[in-house]
């Protein structure tokens, strides 16, 4: 296998619960069965390494994603291939990863509201509370706060979507499984070194 110099960074974005997790992990899961070397970053397992009591406002989210760019970038310039899994719904988020890595790739999975709250409401209790769209929901109808619960993307703040996004998916009809093949075919063909396609490096 050929040494990757520089790697490259394919942030897999969209609102909670468009399937980003899923297709991140699917995509990791194939480019090790390639033997490429690969790692996979997700928001919502490096959120408190990043801020420590993460309270989900503004400013956290702004210090947690320029820390998440730059840990992408330092792994992609040691000649990973990095699979990042994160809302980052401000466009200026991922605009600073494209500033940064050379070889960029942004992945949009678009999906209805309502796919996202339907497919995130069966998501059990875990690294992120669970049924974020019904407590925000039921926050803005009474006003009352909910314990531990920040600002919920696609529901207090919208999602900034990137017309110059390497690659949108249709979330609501194509499964994982086909997104996964979409985005290792985008990669593929790529109009990028050879070291840096997932058939040649």
């Amino acid at each position: 296998m050929a040494a990757m110099a520089p790697g490259c960074v394919v942030w897999i974005t969209g609102l909670p619960g468009s399937g980003k997790s899923t297709v991140a992990s699917l995509v990791r899961d194939e480019l090790v069965a390639r033997s490429k070397p690969v790692v996979l970053l997700s928001m919502d397992e490096r959120r408190r390494k990043y801020v420590p009591r993460p309270t989900y406002t503004p400013e956290d989210r702004r210090s947690a994603y320029a820390q998440f760019v730059e840990e992408a970038t330092r792994l992609a310039a040691k000649g990973f291939i990095v699979v990042m899994d994160g809302t980052g719904h401000r466009l200026f988020m991922r605009q600073y990863a494209r500033k940064l890595i050379p070889c960029f790739f942004e992945v949009y999975l678009k999906c209805a509201l309502e796919t996202a709250m339907h497919r995130e409401g069966e998501r059990p209790e875990g690294l992120v509370m669970a049924g974020l769209y019904e407590k925000a929901l039921e926050r803005q109808r009474t006003g009352e706060e909910v314990d531990g619960l920040g600002e919920v993307i696609g529901v207090d703040s919208p999602y900034e979507e990137n017309p110059d996004a390497e690659l949108v998916i249709d979330a609501d009809t194509v499964s994982p499984e086909e997104a996964q093949d979409m985005i290792l075919a985008m990669l593929d063909s790529a109009d990028a070194p050879d070291e840096l396609s997932t058939d040649s490096c």
